[in-house]
């Protein structure tokens, strides 16, 4: 059913990568921040300016984790640390929180401008796995899940939502550790072994690897798909349309 085992009975979705155009919005928002931030510490130190690699840099450290982590462990991996600061931090203050408000203000921006487009592949997916009895969930990082969501016209899509905001109240790790995926499947009524997950980033099919589902689908956008194996998918495809191909 759906190029899926026959034992599955729910679907949880990544958002951003997988049913949503916008990791290209957040990696485009990660790089102007961190390069105004790098390029800002580099000349008061007298050092090197050396910019975030949108590519490298946003798989390995950012994509997936939540926005904190994000910028903690991409900084971290630079060699600076800085305080943690406070979740209401202005946009210019140097502390974790501050450029994590910064970034998001800055995709907030490009959401508004630019608008949000779901992939259609995935749209045709999800409907189909409504249609065969799945449930569905999305579990994002985001804490813009909702909006982005709305914007992209397919809210209604789903029957459960655990994101960023959702995992700060309930106190759940983000992803690489399972806790997102396990409450979304918890939420549906599912246990892991009877879900499968969708995931582009590398930190989230990690995830799904760690909670033990029936199933980790890894999505390629980016050409990949070695990486995604490596780290936990058990089916690679470029586009969910392929897995409907496939029956």
């Amino acid at each position: 059913m759906l190029g899926l085992p026959a034992h599955v009975r729910a679907c949880l979705f990544d958002l951003d990568g997988v049913l949503t155009q916008t990791a290209k919005v957040h990696a485009a928002a990660w790089k102007e921040m961190f390069d105004g931030y790098l390029r800002e510490r580099a000349t008061r130190e007298g050092t090197a300016f050396v910019p975030f690699d949108a590519v490298d840099d946003y798989d390995e450290y950012v994509d997936g984790r939540p926005r904190e982590d994000g910028v903690r462990t991409f900084l971290a991996a630079r060699g600076v640390h800085l305080s943690e600061g406070s979740a209401d931090d202005p946009p210019e203050a140097e502390t974790v929180n501050g450029l994590g408000n910064r970034k998001n203000n800055l995709v907030l921006r490009r959401i508004r401008e630019d608008g949000v487009e779901p992939y259609e592949g995935s749209v045709r997916f999800v409907h189909a796995a409504r249609e065969a009895g799945l449930r569905c969930a999305v579990v994002s990082s985001s804490a813009n899940c909702r909006d982005v969501l709305v914007a992209a016209g397919i809210e209604d899509l789903f029957d459960e939502r655990i994101d960023g905001v959702v995992a700060h109240e309930r106190q759940l790790r983000g992803k690489p550790a399972p806790d997102t995926y396990l409450e979304a499947a918890r939420e549906l009524g599912t246990d892991p072994d009877e879900a499968a997950v969708f995931e582009d980033a590398l930190a989230g099919v990690e995830a799904g690897r760690a909670g033990r589902f029936g199933v980790v689908v890894g999505v390629d956008r980016v050409g990949q798909a070695e990486q995604l194996r490596a780290h936990g998918a058990d089916v690679v495809v470029r586009d969910l349309a392929e897995l409907l191909e496939s029956r």
